[in-house]
């Protein structure tokens, strides 16, 4: 409806500066002409046409602004229409001195033309100085702090925006990863998120709405926590799915796609995006560990091949463990042989250490008085006197 009426009030100013600026022709022309009104009707219906190809292009560019406005980072927005402000503040004080000059009538078109070109030369200016140098400002408002400093001099680059993805949110580690401080700047949900959440609630499935209340309760409960730091982008951008849309979300705003889904991160790569996959930071958080090294491991259960149990690290690495068949329930202590890394996980395989025997490593598995019987050292015999000694 809006864009409507833009289109109709372009082509009314049209139409009438079309059937106005017959008066603005020269006399000598205007003797010439035959027919005058016929003049003035083509004149309005250029006007109209004009018009009508300037509201078009004004909606095209409306629409491209707003979706901008719409993902754009609070701070960068501002600073943008700060620089904007300044641009054209300079250029009306630049201008004010060629609109007071007397000039003929024939070169009078040169003070509104310096007046275009001067604002959008200077209002766009300012406009790209501000995108370049926006956080500069920080020094205005606060010079003596030393972030501020930093960023202005480039040494110290801004946080860049974490986008959600479902599974990050559903996962629900990316609480801790905000409580321990390790994600900085603003946290953006795209609203395509919210509404796959909300699908997920409504869901039939238990399991799905299970999911999706889950999401969506951690999201509330992060909205109290941090308030205005995380942020709900509504624009709705057009895709054939939730993927695609947070893919264009990053590549707008710049920020960095915060996600779990290992093909989803992969296309960001490919796309040139910033991306930081949850399970490649929990395995590079992970403690290494080397063939050689010794373990206590207790055995959860037993293994899919002959002779195999199967046992966790406290970080829930699974361990497979040769040799611990049926020994479920005991702390065995293990030699790690290898390790498996894939995109998923890591598989740790060991084997028993077989200098303990099974009643040994069940002793010193469970506390108590229970120590391991030793040999007792065989006396020392006195050698036998020979015959025809005394005695």
């Amino acid at each position: 409806m809006l864009d409507s009426l833009i289109l109709v009030l372009f082509v009314i100013s049209g139409a009438a500066a079309g059937w106005l600026g017959v008066d603005l022709l020269p006399e000598q022309q205007l003797i010439r002409i035959p027919n005058l009104e016929q003049l003035t009707w083509i004149l309005a219906a250029v006007g109209a046409a004009a018009g009508l190809v300037a509201g078009l292009v004004f909606g095209y560019l409306r629409k491209t602004l707003m979706q901008q406005v719409r993902s754009m980072p609070t701070d960068l927005l501002v600073s943008r229409a700060v620089g904007l402000i300044l641009g054209l503040l300079v250029a009306n004080l630049l201008l004010a001195p060629i609109l007071l000059l007397p000039l003929p009538w024939e070169v009078v078109f040169v003070k509104p033309l310096a007046a275009v070109v001067s604002n959008v030369f200077f209002g766009v200016s300012g406009y790209n100085l501000a995108e370049v140098h926006g956080r500069t400002l920080l020094r205005l408002f606060n010079p003596s702090s030393t972030e501020a400093l930093l960023v202005a001099e480039g040494v110290l680059l801004p946080a860049s925006a974490k986008i959600l993805d479902t599974s990050v949110i559903i996962d629900g580690r990316i609480r801790g990863l905000l409580d321990s401080g390790l994600l900085e700047g603003q946290v953006i949900v795209a609203q395509s998120v919210i509404d796959e959440l909300q699908a997920l609630a409504d869901s039939s499935n238990a399991e799905k709405r299970g999911r999706g209340r889950r999401g969506l309760k951690l999201l509330s409960e992060l909205r109290e926590q941090y308030g205005r730091r995380l942020v709900v982008n509504i624009t709705r951008y057009q895709g054939k799915g939730v993927d695609d849309k947070l893919l264009e979300l990053t590549a707008d705003t710049g920020g960095t796609l915060l996600t779990a889904d290992y093909n989803l991160a992969k296309v960001a790569e490919v796309k040139a995006l910033k991306v930081l996959n949850l399970s490649e930071l929990v395995i590079a958080l992970r403690p290494e560990v080397q063939p050689g090294d010794e373990l206590p491991i207790k055995i959860a259960r037993d293994g899919k091949e002959a002779d195999q149990g199967v046992g966790y690290l406290d970080d829930g690495t699974m361990v497979v463990v040769e040799g611990a068949r049926g020994r479920i329930g005991e702390r065995l202590p293990v030699v790690v042989t290898g390790a498996m890394q894939n995109p998923t996980g890591r598989i740790v395989f060991a084997r028993t250490d077989s200098s303990q025997t099974p009643a040994e490593s069940t002793a010193s598995a469970v506390p108590g008085p229970t120590t391991t019987k030793r040999k007792a050292k065989p006396k020392a015999v006195p050698p036998k006197p020979e015959a025809g000694s005394p005695s």
